[in-house]
């Protein structure tokens, strides 16, 4: 079969190209747990290249470049949450089109949302290097902090296409089946961002000493090599998502395609941005309560941090699958891949919980020193807050499956529904009897009512019915040959 012709056999859907990968077949646990595996561990990877180049730049340039990244970075994670919901959408649609054995039109979304990323990347980081001290102005960032948070800002803004670009290929190819390939160019950037940062920080031999925005550039080199290297081997190895000749035409958004991406992504966006601006929220009634009690939760959230990686990666993973059963017309099997997931999240997290409530102490000297008081407060705090991220997996599993059929809204509700009115709500009833600990005990109460609604939402029968209506492989096999004619692909 040539290049750029539609795939439209309903069991070849892993021939579509080296690394693609079908999630219809073999048994649904066992392969859920592998295909999250190399997910959960560049999340890992990507969390300690954070903490290891915060440690750089605190070590080496003191507090005020330390606080700088972190005003710089409330303004990248924006940028972030959008890229994750438009990436998130192609992510699902692409799994839909290899679940029906269609690889030219998995190519086709895949093509659309590059290249809008690409235009979006393009406009932001000109924009950002133009706006970065309007925006440090707007955040109120302090004067002292102020000449390094825009120096570090605005390179951060020259690495932002090839960040954008890196999470949309990595995304995409994950609706592909394939979690592998990004994990292995994560291990590069991480390798080079963390070696360079001192080098460039402090100068070596001919390299000068850039300071804080030698970080920010040691993040740009490894994301651009990253990116290049990541299209590099895409090409050289045929991956299923490449585009060659005729197809590159799909860089240039379709219309119906940029709809779609368009009306799942933002509303997926919006629900990082939730959870994301509730997270400020409650820091902002913490600080309240004394700086011991921060430092206290600020070591929690250090640790819940890795607490909740392995729901969000297996979500990831259910979503990929959901999508091409749904594609492959087999939307029966959307209850066993959700139960699979719900099972995943009890062992692993469920796991780490228990053994985080039985080595607290150690763990959180880590962060906090063995003399500070704080340690005991935050020992407080995971005994009445740590088990909410149990719940938090099995809700993120209902809400990944859901997305995988094209549900965004309902998310995005209850989530603002949760954090907001519950939480909060809360809050303010309990505290005067409860004191502080209403703050840790929002954190269940906000979880059993999300999970709760999400479960109500999982069982309408309404979204389920519109999955099983997208028309499996079998009935597109008399179409391909059609859709290849009318767009000039290759027959």
């Amino acid at each position: 079969m040539a290049r750029g012709q539609d795939n439209s056999a309903p069991k070849n859907t892993a021939a579509g190209g080296p690394g693609a990968r079908d999630l219809t077949r073999g048994p649904i646990l066992k392969t859920l747990l592998f295909f999250s595996l190399p997910t959960l561990v560049g999340n890992i990877l990507q969390s300690l290249n954070g903490s290891i180049n915060t440690i750089w730049v605190g070590r080496m340039l003191g507090d005020s470049a330390l606080a700088a990244t972190a005003n710089a970075n409330v303004v990248t994670f924006l940028v972030f949450a959008a890229v994750f919901g438009f990436g998130m959408a192609a992510t699902v649609k692409v799994g839909q089109a290899f679940g029906a054995g269609r690889t030219d039109a998995a190519r086709r979304t895949f093509g659309t949302a590059l290249g809008f990323c690409v235009g979006l990347s393009a406009v932001v980081s000109v924009a950002g290097w133009l706006g970065a001290p309007a925006l440090l102005r707007l955040m109120a960032t302090p004067a002292d902090i102020f000449g390094f948070a825009q120096a570090y800002l605005r390179v951060i803004f020259v690495a932002l296409p090839a960040m954008m670009i890196s999470i949309m290929v990595s995304m995409g190819l994950r609706g592909a089946g394939d979690a592998k390939t990004s994990l292995y160019f994560m291990i590069l950037s991480v390798v080079l961002d963390c070696g360079l940062n001192p080098l460039l920080i402090g100068g070596f031999g001919p390299v000068p000493a850039m300071g804080i925005a030698g970080s920010a550039l040691a993040t740009a080199i490894a994301s651009y090599v990253t990116m290049l290297g990541l299209l590099a081997y895409g090409y050289w190895h045929d991956l299923p998502l490449r585009l060659r000749r005729a197809e590159l035409v799909y860089l240039i958004p379709h219309a119906d395609e940029l709809r779609y991406i368009l009306a799942k992504g933002l509303p997926m966006g919006a629900q990082m941005l939730i959870v994301s601006s509730a997270g400020i929220v409650t820091l902002g009634l913490v600080n309240r309560e004394g700086s011991m009690v921060s430092a206290a939760f600020g070591a929690s959230l250090q640790v819940w941090t890795y607490l909740q990686m392995p729901a969000m990666a297996i979500s990831a993973a259910l979503s990929a699958m959901a999508a091409q059963s749904i594609g492959a017309g087999l939307a029966s099997r959307l209850g066993q891949i959700t139960r699979a997931g719900v099972i995943l999240n009890l062992a692993v997290t469920g796991t780490m919980t228990a053994l985080l409530l039985a080595f607290d102490r150690p763990v959180l000297v880590l962060f906090l020193g063995s003399t500070s008081p704080a340690v005991d407060i935050a020992r407080h705090i995971q005994i009445l807050a740590s088990w909410s991220y149990i719940l938090f997996g099995i809700t993120i599993m209902l809400f990944g499956t859901m997305r995988a059929g094209g549900v965004v809204m309902a998310p995005l509700l209850i989530l603002a529904f949760a954090m907001f009115p519950v939480r909060l709500g809360f809050y303010h009833l309990a505290y005067p009897a409860l004191g502080r600990d209403a703050l840790w005990l929002m954190f269940p109460v906000g979880s059993l009512v999300t999970v709760a609604l999400a479960a109500l939402a999982y069982a309408r029968p309404g979204w389920r019915t519109r999955a099983s209506a997208i028309p499996p492989a079998a009935r597109l096999e008399s179409e391909a040959g059609a859709e290849c004619a009318a767009e000039g692909s290759p027959g």
